[in-house]
């Protein structure tokens, strides 16, 4: 979405400040269950939403496409939609697309027009075809007007928009997906247009993340990621966690532990007084990322393909519980 900041918010109300509700399950052994129970869940968690966002991400919901990458998009008109259809048919092979179902709502207002299409790069090596993805994704967000991409993994997908949880779920009948993870989230970002690209999750390829808090380091943090080819269009702190995740773990390689000190880096007093090979580990981290450093509260649930991942801040500003019950 090239022109985001033309995007206004009907209910006039784009800093209403409130709570973050967020939820996530996934089943160890892959069992699916229907969107129904995250809906529910969800949707207990009202009292910490304010009606201008919610979404969901689902893993698991498209098996009959599994080997293709599936892109949800937005599109705020026609033109949006032929420009970006143009773009998609000369950089990939379209196997199939059509519009996201979904059903009126009374309780949904002006949604865009959303698209899935399962694509595959032209004449691209496969290890290469995740960064071929992202490149084409960030420029369809940065360069064509009136289109977002906002989901763009294989076999998952993203679903989300303006207005409370349960009522965006359902809109896109999402009763009807059996995914064995499922993430939600019930509120618009602090500092973001209620436009409906802005929910949460936040998406690349397929990471996902939801988040609760607000980070005061998102011009650093914004700044290190575009200078390595992620752009952030929606003006938000998750999206940043998003393309980090993705820059750490998928094309750095990093384990978890490690993006955790770099994303909720221990403090300097702490460091000072760890063994020597664990402090200079930590030294080169905080020095090599110093611009992923997350300030500022946060908790995020990040959700891939087969994990699941919780993470605060360093002084546990926003709580998480986690739970385990039988898988």
């Amino acid at each position: 979405m090239k022109n985001l900041s033309q995007i206004s918010n009907p209910y006039n109300e784009d800093k209403v400040i409130s709570a973050c509700g967020l939820f996530g399950m996934m089943s160890l052994e892959g069992r699916k269950c229907s969107g129904k129970d995250i809906i529910r869940a969800i949707a207990n968690m009202r009292v910490r939403g304010n009606g201008l966002g919610g979404g969901f991400a689902a893993y698991g919901i498209y098996p009959d496409y599994a080997d293709y990458y599936a892109m949800h998009l937005m599109f705020s008109n026609k033109s949006g939609k032929e420009q970006t259809e143009s773009f998609l048919k000369d950089n990939f092979s379209i196997i199939k697309d059509e519009e996201i179902p979904h059903q009126y709502n009374p309780n949904v207002f002006d949604p865009p027009i959303v698209w899935r299409y399962f694509v595959e790069p032209k004449n691209v090596p496969e290890q290469y075809a995740d960064d071929y993805v992202v490149e084409k994704v960030m420029f369809i967000n940065t360069k064509i007007d009136d289109s977002f991409v906002f989901s763009s993994g294989k076999d998952m997908g993203v679903f989300k928009g303006v207005g409370h949880p349960e009522y965006i779920g359902e809109y896109f009948i999402l009763e009807d997906y059996n995914a064995y993870i499922w993430t939600a989230h019930s509120r618009f970002p602090t500092n973001t247009q209620a436009w409906w690209g802005g929910a949460h999750p936040f998406s690349i390829l397929d990471w996902t993340v939801v988040h609760n808090g607000e980070v005061s380091s998102y011009g650093t943090n914004r700044n290190f990621l575009e200078m390595r080819g992620y752009f952030c269009t929606m003006h938000t702190d998750t999206e940043v966690m998003a393309y980090a995740v993705d820059l750490l773990i998928r094309k750095h390689k990093l384990p978890i532990d490690m993006v955790a000190k770099i994303m909720a880096a221990p403090l300097w007093t702490e460091i000072e007084q760890m063994p020597e090979d664990e402090r200079q580990l930590d030294i080169m981290l905080r020095q090599i990322y110093s611009g992923l450093l997350i300030n500022g509260p946060f908790t995020i649930v990040v959700a891939h393909q087969g994990e699941m991942i919780g993470l605060g801040d360093r002084v546990r500003l926003r709580p998480l519980v986690a739970g385990i019950k039988d898988d």
